[in-house]
Parts: C-alpha cells; sequence; structure tokens
C-alpha cells in the first residue's frame, strides 16, 4: 500500500559541484548541490533528529538511547531502514540528475530530468515529529498529456538485525509493523531498550497516468518504544499526509529553529557554506523547541547517523559534546543545552559507580558513555587517566548557571548533586606533595592523548581547580556550608607553569617541542578563561602551534585561530582558521576527523570548534558571573558579521559587527517581571547603555559587556 496526493499545481569526495542561484542571481550558502555523490558512502549527507537519524541511501538508522553490547563493545543499534530508497528511470535518454542539502529546510532530495518530466525524491527526519521518517516521490509532467512516466524505487531493506531479535507484528493500518528489544544490555541489569518500527511498504516502482500533471507518493516510517506510542505516532503522521501537511509542517519547524539561530557574514562564500553546513548538522541533533521532558541521550562525535559497532567512536558521548559542541547551543538555545545536562545528571548513578571502583570518593563521569553512565570505553587507559571529563562537564553547567540563572535545575533536578559530586572526586583524587607544598593529580591523560601516566597536567589540573571554585559558589548562593576541603584543594593544587620561558608547560616534566596530538594547553585561555597575561597567552600560542598534529583532529585549528582573535593577530588567526578547511568535504559539507580523511565522519567535534572560532572568537563572546563580554574582530576578508538569537538571561540579542560599528538589539526580554532590564558596558569608557527590546542600539566597535541593569560586573 502507498499513499497517493495529486499536488496542485573528504578530498576524495570532491565531486563537481553546482551552484543554487538565489534570488539576487548569487549563490545560496544554505543549499548545497551536486551533480554527483562522493564515491565515499560515508560522506553522504545525514537525516537526523533528536531522535532518529541516518545517513542517506544507507540500510540502517540508529535511534536516540538505543545501544547495543556489553560494555566496551556497546554501540549504537542498527535497525533496518525502509526509508533506503533510490530512483532510476529505464531506458531513457536526456537524463540529468542533481543531489540537494537543502540545510534551510532540513531536506535531502533527488531530481530527475528529462525531456518530458521531472521526477524528485524528497526524504527527511520530521524536525518536531521526532519519532517519523518520511520520504516522497513526485513526477511532474512538463506537458499537458503525455504517456505514462514509470519510476523505479531501488530499495534494499531486510526486516532483521544483527543487534535487535526482531518480531513481525500485525499489519497496521496497511502498513508493516516489526518489534524487538536489543540482545545484549550495556552492563549487567540494565535494561534493554525495545525498538517498534511502522513502515509504508514501498512498491518497485510508481506510475504517472497519462491524463494527470503530476502526482506524490508519500512514504512513512514511524518508530517508537511502545506499541502503543510508535501507532499513535503513525497514525499522526498519515493524518498529516492527508492532510497535505506532513512536509510543511517539517520546514516550518526547521524555519522556527533558524529563525532564533543566525549567523551571517559578509564574506567569502566556502565561509558562509561551511557556517550554514556546521549549524545544520548541529541543530539537527537537538531536541525540538519547546519539549522540555525530551529524554535526551547525548550527543556523539559523529551524530545519530553515525555510529555501528566499529565506526564512529560506536556512538558513545565523550568531552566532544561538553567542551565543543555545547556552547555553541548554550548560546543560542539554553532549552537544549538543559537538556544535555540532563542527560549528565541521569549518568550521575554510573558515575558514582566509576569513581568507587577506581578507589575515589564522589563521580566520576566516564570518558565514553551509552546509556547507563558507566565507564564503556574499550581501552581501559583512557576511562582511567582521561579525567578531565570530569572538570569539562562541571564547565557546561557552570556555562548554563551564568548565562541563565537557572536555579531549579539545581536547586530541584540534579545539578547540584552532579557539582557536590563532582568536587569530592577532585578532593580524594589529589596528593599532597610535601616538597612543592601543593596538591598534585598524577598519572593522567592529557587532551593530548600522545602522553600518558603524566602527572599535573596543566590542563586536567586547571579544570578542576575551576569545578572546585564553582562548586564553592554555587553552594554559597544555595547558602550550603562550603566545605573546607573544596577551598583548600582549589587554593593549592599546582597548576604547572614555566617562569623561565614564561609559558605553561603540558605537565611536569614536559620539553618544549616534543609533539603534541590536538589542542590542550591552548584551552587555558579559552574556553577555561584561566588568568594570564597577553604575553603568557602569546607564548603559550607559539610554544604549542608547531608542534601539533598537523592532520590531527579537526577541533584544533579553531582554538588557536580563538588564541590569536583574543591577541588581535588577524592574519595568524585567519591562517589558523584556514586549517579547518581541510577537514570539510564536497558537496554536503560533512567533516571528517582528521585532514587525511581517517577517524570519525560528520564530525559533530570539529563543526563545534570551527563554530566556537566565529561565535566566541570573532564576537570575543564570554560568559562570566555577571556578564556576557563582548569584544568583536573582524578578519580582512569580513565585511560584517551578524548574530541573531543569541539567549543571555531569558533575553534574545541580535548582534550585527563590522570594523567601524557594534550594532545590538534586544527582540525579546525576559518575562519576570522582577529583573531588570539588560544594559551594555563600555570597557573603555564605562559609559552604561540601556537596551530596550525592540530598539537598535549602536556604537562605534570596542570591548564591553552586557549585564542586567542594576548590577556591577565581577
Amino acid at each position: 500500500m502507498f499513499f497517493a496526493w495529486l499536488i496542485p499545481g573528504v578530498r576524495q569526495a570532491r565531486a563537481q559541484t553546482e551552484e543554487v542561484a538565489m534570488a539576487d542571481g548569487g549563490t545560496d550558502p544554505a543549499v548545497f548541490t551536486s551533480s554527483t555523490l562522493p564515491s565515499d558512502p560515508r560522506l553522504l549527507a545525514t537525516v537526523t533528529n533528536a531522535y532518529l537519524g541516518t545517513r542517506v541511501y544507507r540500510d540502517i538508522f540508529h535511534v536516540n538511547g538505543v545501544y547495543n553490547g556489553a560494555v566496551g563493545d556497546t554501540h549504537r543499534a542498527d535497525v533496518p531502514s525502509p526509508v533506503n530508497v533510490r530512483i532510476n528511470v529505464l531506458g531513457e535518454n536526456g537524463l540529468t540528475e542533481t543531489f540537494t542539502l537543502n540545510t534551510r529546510t532540513g531536506t535531502f532530495s533527488h531530481l530527475l530530468q528529462l525531456p518530458g518530466y521531472t521526477a524528485t525524491h524528497r526524504i527527511y527526519a520530521h524536525h518536531s515529529l521526532v519519532h517519523l521518517l518520511a520520504f516522497s516521490i513526485t513526477i511532474k509532467r512538463l506537458t499537458t498529456k503525455g504517456p505514462p512516466v514509470t519510476v523505479q524505487l531501488q530499495m534494499q531493506f531486510t526486516p532483521q538485525s544483527r543487534d535487535l531479535d526482531l518480531h513481525k507484528g500485525q499489519d497496521f493500518q496497511g502498513a508493516q509493523y516489526i518489534y524487538g528489544k536489543t540482545l545484549i544490555p550495556e552492563v549487567e541489569g540494565a535494561p534493554q531498550p525495545t525498538v517498534h518500527m511502522i513502515w509504508t511498504p514501498v512498491p518497485q516502482a510508481v506510475t504517472l497516468p497519462g491524463e494527470e500533471q503530476e502526482r506524490t507518493w508519500e512514504f512513512l516510517t514511524a518508530v517508537a518504544e511502545s506499541e502503543e506510542e510508535v501507532k499513535r505516532c503513525f497514525s499522526e503522521g498519515t493524518s498529516l499526509i492527508a492532510a497535505g501537511s506532513l512536509y510543511s509542517s517539517h520546514t516550518q519547524a526547521w524555519a522556527a529553529l533558524w529563525k532564533g539561530c543566525r549567523v551571517d557574514i559578509d564574506g567569502p562564500l566556502p565561509l558562509r557554506q561551511a557556517l550554514y553546513g556546521c549549524l545544520y548538522y548541529l541543530l539537527s541533533a537537538i531536541p525540538p523547541l519547546d519539549s522540555p521532558d525530551f529524554l535526551f541521550h547525548g550527543i556523539s562525535p559523529g551524530g545519530l547517523s553515525n555510529g555501528t559497532q566499529g565506526e564512529d567512536y560506536w556512538g558513545h558521548v565523550f568531552w566532544d559534546q561538553d567542551t565543543w559542541v555545547y556552547p555553541n547551543i548554550l548560546l543560542f538555545y539554553p532549552e537544549a543545552a538543559r537538556a544535555i545536562l540532563k542527560y549528565r545528571i541521569r549518568a550521575l548513578g554510573g558515575a558514582l559507580k566509576n569513581a568507587q571502583e577506581q578507589g575515589y570518593k564522589g563521580a566520576k563521569f566516564p570518558w565514553e558513555s551509552a546509556a547507563t553512565g558507566q565507564e564503556v570505553c574499550p581501552e581501559e587507559i583512557y576511562g582511567t587517566q582521561e579525567v578531565h571529563i570530569n572538570g569539562d562537564v562541571l564547565l557546561a553547567f557552570e556555562q548554563y548557571y551564568h548565562a541563565t540563572q537557572d536555579q531549579k535545575l539545581f536547586r530541584e533536578e540534579g545539578a547540584w548533586d552532579v557539582v557536590g559530586m563532582v568536587a569530592q572526586y577532585w578532593c580524594s583524587r589529589v596528593v599532597w606533595s610535601q616538597e612543592e607544598q601543593c596538591y598534585h593529580i598524577k598519572g593522567v591523560m592529557p587532551p593530548d592523548e600522545y602522553h600518558y601516566s603524566v602527572d599535573n597536567s596543566v590542563y586536567t589540573n586547571a579544570v578542576a581547580q575551576r569545578s572546585l571554585n564553582f562548586a564553592a559558589d554555587v553552594a554559597r548562593d544555595f547558602q550550603i556550608p562550603v566545605p573546607e576541603e573544596w577551598q583548600e584543594v582549589a587554593k593549592k593544587v599546582k597548576v604547572p607553569f614555566d617562569g623561565a620561558r614564561n609559558y605553561h608547560p603540558e605537565y611536569d616534566g614536559y620539553s618544549p617541542g616534543k609533539k603534541v596530538k590536538q589542542a590542550d594547553v591552548v584551552l587555558l585561555g579559552y574556553p577555561m578563561m584561566y588568568p594570564m597575561s597577553p604575553e603568557v597567552r602569546r607564548n603559550d600560542l607559539e610554544m604549542y602551534e608547531p608542534v601539533t598534529e598537523l592532520d590531527g583532529p579537526a577541533m584544533t585549528w579553531s582554538m588557536f585561530a580563538v588564541g590569536w582573535m583574543e591577541l588581535k593577530e588577524i592574519q595568524r588567526a585567519q591562517s589558523q582558521l584556514s586549517k579547518c578547511f581541510n577537514n570539510i568535504t564536497e558537496p554536503f559539507k560533512i567533516w571528517v576527523e582528521n585532514s587525511d580523511g581517517s577517524g570519525a565522519v560528520n564530525f559533530l567535534t570539529g563543526m563545534g570548534g570551527f563554530l566556537q572560532a566565529i561565535l566566541f572568537g570573532y564576537t570575543g563572546f564570554r560568559i562570566t558571573k555577571s556578564s556576557l563580554n563582548f569584544d568583536p574582530i573582524c578578519l580582512d576578508n569580513i565585511s560584517k558579521l551578524k548574530v541573531t538569537g543569541v539567549s543571555y538571561l531569558g533575553s534574545k540579542l541580535n548582534f550585527t559587527l563590522t570594523k567601524e560599528t557594534v550594532r545590538i538589539k534586544v527582540t525579546k526580554s525576559s518575562r519576570d517581571p522582577q529583573l531588570s532590564p539588560l544594559e551594555a558596558v563600555l570597557v573603555a569608557s564605562g559609559q552604561r547603555i540601556p537596551l530596550p527590546e525592540g530598539q537598535s542600539v549602536s556604537f562605534t566597535t570596542a570591548a564591553g559587556w552586557i549585564q542586567r541593569a542594576s548590577e556591577e560586573p565581577f
């Protein structure tokens, strides 16, 4: 059965691209079009929402939070995909093909153009109705009448999975139904999720009769955790199809998303395309707007479309989520950032077990996390030594706390438990050095994974110190007694510094010139904002830039770029940012982890770092205890940057930045009547500029901050 409605009226993958013309004759940076597909199927576009994800033309998809396999073997469970369909026509001359990813609408399409008609295949993961995957086939005749037109639907679908014990259920509304649970729990006694799927059967071909000019066939797949829910979702989808509004409801959800989150640059087309691509793939991963009860299971380096057994880190969640992806989401959509934090809160029980098993108090978040919060890294050394993950997680909580002042999450929903347990862990993890009269953290692996079993990783120790200071701050806010141990360890933990060379060694015993895998010490300046002079910041950048692996993970160079932007070194910043483009593949702007094409694909971590270079580098945005700081810089190839939808303390702001002028507009103020409105304060002059809702305020480009009008900055 099918539904038919008559519609009125990687360098290896450098495919030839065709530009999409806009009304003004330019090229739409949000639409990626090609006449060919990449030779490497890993680099195909993805269609994903917060619950379902797949690569186009792939025979499997994944479901949010559904893993199979024990501990280090746990991976995203492969679910057979009924949307793995390719259209074709037989024996026709003059055929041209176009493949398009439209990031504005979250849609992938394949267009066949022939002398007498066109056939369009459109696929999408519905953004607001997240339990639905859908595709449609439209045949449109270019003349009033003609012979019947037949389009072949090539499909390789078998209702079987190596990860699920699938059973056939009774057909529902003419659609097919299977269900089954995962084969192996993550840890003994853990739940084994059940997947229920209903889908429209796909015929071998569809035919447009000779008397019709246009027809569309719609195909629907619904996925949920129960029979009742999957039937409800499928019925909702078919009702929308009958009303002709399934696809429009999806595009409207994307339009609303983009309305509150835009980054527009007057600059080179490749940069604009990269920004749209990165934002599309990150926004695809977050829960839909106005869905506070959605049970979110985190963001893995390759996203929900990837992570099957043996690829893309098995779909596990790392610091990539908290350090690299999360800050961009928080800046635009704090409610989605909150869902990420709630994933960590739910995983606290597993983190407590991890710490206990390693002989420490408090909570130790896993280096690799799946559903339970217990360590699922297949190699023990990372799980036991890459302990900076605890600080990375807490830094995300801190950024959220200062950007939103959402005390409910901390007082009532478990965030304070996370903060307190991480602080307790750090206090149990340090050892006192009688010789140096300070606390050491021994036997760790820093972010630079080329080195392990080192003592006093400067990043690890600094982020531990920050965790403890934040925990103490929150305790004071809530009038909870601050344990003396937290303050003592924060004050006396060693943060290595070489006074002779005036720079931060990566760890005790680091020798200048040693090869480094990825961004490590440079993270002290941003996102850590660790206090240091401009000279030390420069020395750190100059010390580590030449020894960092050139083909290493994609997020690295964006952090060097941010550092040079802080120092107003425009050419050096531009040079570092340009390296990121080595990791972007054509035609669909899929990122690869390493510039040689190896590692994870659809590498959201690299995209997140790149976006931070724009959103926190060009703008100078920094979230502090009492303000949102800004310090704009325009690179030579950019004349204007507009950031739409910045969220701060319940308000939404637009920033337009040029070399000469800063323009700020509060488009929505906090609805809390007890809170005073926002104002901008300029650093050099101390001038206070009110920011009334709905009015644009402009001033000469300068550093400053946004704060509540009645508050003084720290």
